[in-house]
């Protein structure tokens, strides 16, 4: 059978499994199943197994259930509407008011955790009862989230960096540095966007709170003082060299433990609730992962990425020719797989065509992250959907269609940086002097 015959079958039974309304990490494991035991030798049950077991084990995950608690101990104490009382002052003469939160709170964490799904899941357990009790629409405030999640893989640190710069043989403190200034554009973006909609939909932002004097203000703001402290602390930690981020993530659930503390906001109820929910959040996102490792591992030994790849690498084209054809192969891939595993999968035949087109690789990385950014948002297996589906309850297709605004300005950065390559390489090149 072809490869585009087998792409057909799986995805057809992707969407025919998902439809019947299975769960999602059970979908990704039975279409991994059944791709392995229709087209491959390999034992399916002896993977499926092995690879599960090595998904729920891996050590660089043990930060994201870490990370989830800390999100409910903010959102059932009073440090999440601490955040917003104190953010709220100046973000009201903002077109778009309070929908820059989930902006500027993902930016933040994003420095924090390097997971785009643990962004996600800390910043909406703040944002999303706040935004909906204020009245702004659950479109443009789902959308907002699951776009701006993705800066969790952008900002440094990340995950995903690591995994490219090993592949890659580039050095990751450089990456690392690399992708703050795209970043901060991406989130620039973002909250661009935000203000122009509110300016064009006027009456579906909820009226700004009574006017306040700078003094005013600056008295509203002492309510940050507790969570600046938490993320210094656990941005510190790692920048420091004191703690790697799952000590860091450690921290940050001890910190938001006593600090909710000291504020007399933290019971025995919300202590066990706040667990409670960062259990079943977690092991909802530890399942789909673990679903995507099989479906991973399925396709590897199937060989479809791999093909795709050297059939792209046959073209023969150009250098933003080739980046095009990337980034369209990278959307359709994303799909399909998850980030790192679209990025483990595929190095290995990329990055001799790239070199061979002159891209300097530090720029490529970015470049590919910004990419793999768009697969957190994309169906079927957009994690970043997942997430806010298993939090909102909404379909989701309609989480995606509010989300696409926000993949098309990830497009328009990946042409951004490539105008102007300078926006990934100028940080760098000051880190060689």
């Amino acid at each position: 059978m072809s490869d585009i015959a087998v792409t057909l079958l799986l995805v057809g039974a992707l969407f025919l499994i998902l439809g019947s309304g299975v769960w999602i990490g059970l979908t990704l494991s039975g279409v991994a199943w059944l791709g392995m035991q229709l087209f491959s030798s390999r034992p399916a049950g002896d993977a499926m197994a092995v690879t599960i077991w090595g998904s729920a084990s891996s050590w660089t995950l043990t930060a994201l259930p870490l990370f989830v608690w800390m999100g409910e101990i903010l959102f059932r104490t009073r440090l999440s509407n601490d955040m917003f009382r104190g953010l709220a002052p100046w973000m009201q003469a903002l077109p778009g008011r309070l929908l820059h939160t989930n902006v500027v709170g993902c930016t933040i964490f994003a420095a924090v955790s390097g997971s785009s799904a643990a962004t996600v899941a800390t910043i909406g357990k703040m944002s999303l009862p706040e935004l909906k009790r204020r009245g702004y629409p659950d479109g443009i405030v789902v959308g907002s989230l699951a776009g701006a999640g993705t800066l969790g893989l952008l900002i440094p640190p990340s995950i995903i960096m690591i995994v490219y710069g090993v592949s890659a043989e580039v050095s990751i403190a450089q990456l690392f540095v690399a992708g703050v200034l795209p970043g901060l554009l991406l989130a620039g973006l973002f909250s661009a966007y935000l203000a122009g909609w509110a300016l064009l939909n006027p009456g579906r932002v909820p009226p700004a709170d009574a006017g306040l004097t700078l003094a005013h203000k600056l008295r509203e703001s002492r309510h940050l003082i507790p969570v600046v402290l938490l993320i210094a602390a656990v941005l510190g930690s790692i920048y420091g060299g004191i703690a790697t981020a799952t000590e860091a993530a450690a921290l940050g659930v001890v910190g938001a433990l006593l600090i909710s503390g000291v504020q007399g906001s933290l019971t025995w109820h919300t202590f066990k609730e706040s667990l409670l929910g960062g259990v079943r959040l977690y092991c909802m996102i530890a399942l789909i992962l673990a679903g995507a490792a099989f479906l991973t591992l399925s396709m590897g030994y199937i060989g479809l990425p791999r093909h795709l790849a050297e059939w792209i690498a046959g073209l023969g084209l150009s250098q933003w020719q080739l980046l095009l054809a990337l980034m369209g192969f990278y959307i359709v891939l994303g799909c399909f797989l998850d980030g790192i595993s679209m990025v483990v999968l595929t190095m290995g035949v990329i990055l001799p065509t790239v070199q061979a087109a002159g891209v300097d690789l530090i720029w490529f990385g970015i470049f590919i992250v910004l990419v793999v950014e768009m697969a957190q948002v994309t169906p079927p297996v957009g994690f970043n959907l997942f997430v806010l589906q298993g939090m909102t309850g909404r379909d989701i297709g309609w989480i995606a269609r509010v989300t696409f605004p926000f993949f098309l300005l990830m497009v328009a950065a990946c042409g951004l940086i490539y105008v102007l390559p300078e926006i990934v390489t100028w940080l760098p090149a000051q880190m060689k002097r």
